[in-house]
């Protein structure tokens, strides 16, 4: 019998508005391990994984987002995956450790603006003022009924991790939640009052 071909994957259903966006696909893998794990998957990134409880380590476009004591989730462009899963394969070969791919597990959506805050407390319960959630924050949460990663790379900017089959209803949920902050359309039907 014939091998069948692998399915294509379709992009995810994402609703996008002046507020938010779809980001570009990024290689991503769940790291578990203990100091000297995340060390050497560090060097192989090229940056010093965060110890510091819901912290991003960054530099340039790859990150390390610290989501517990023994896991990052690490984040790099599309093109690097394969190049650093190797890296990865190679620098952790020695040392007891759970390393997955979850590249195409998530989408990656970009809030941003002065509102971007307010739009996600419509249904994220974490406090997400500055002073509470500063930039540079990252951790799990929900939004409305979804799981979600939540990272605050800049003030003005977060970023939403969310698994492909909630993305449309997240996406969707966030645009009609920067609705509220839109005045109501101008209709020609609308009569004003003439001078007497």
């Amino acid at each position: 019998m014939a091998e069948r071909p692998p399915l294509e994957r379709r992009p995810a259903a994402v609703r996008e508005s002046g507020l938010l966006h779809a980001l570009p696909a990024q290689a991503s893998w769940i790291l578990r391990g203990d100091s000297r794990v995340m060390a050497a998957a560090g060097t192989a990134l090229g940056l010093t994984l965060s110890t510091q409880p819901c912290r991003a380590s960054v530099q340039g476009a790859r990150a390390a987002l610290w989501l517990g004591p023994d896991e990052q989730l690490l984040l790099v462009p599309e093109k690097e995956g394969a190049k650093l899963a190797q890296a990865f394969l190679t620098a952790l070969a020695h040392l007891p450790h759970a390393l997955v791919d979850v590249s195409h597990r998530q989408v990656h959506l970009e809030m941003h603006g002065a509102a971007a805050a307010w739009c996600l407390n419509v249904g994220c319960p974490l406090d997400l003022e500055l002073a509470s959630f500063p930039a540079g924050m990252c951790t799990r949460t929900v939004l409305a009924k979804a799981q979600i990663v939540l990272w605050r790379p800049a003030e003005w900017i977060f970023r939403v991790l969310v698994a492909r089959s909630y993305a449309d209803y997240v996406s969707r949920f966030l645009v009609e939640a920067a609705r509220e902050l839109q005045p109501p359309a101008q209709t020609d039907d609308i009569q004003t009052p003439s001078d007497p």
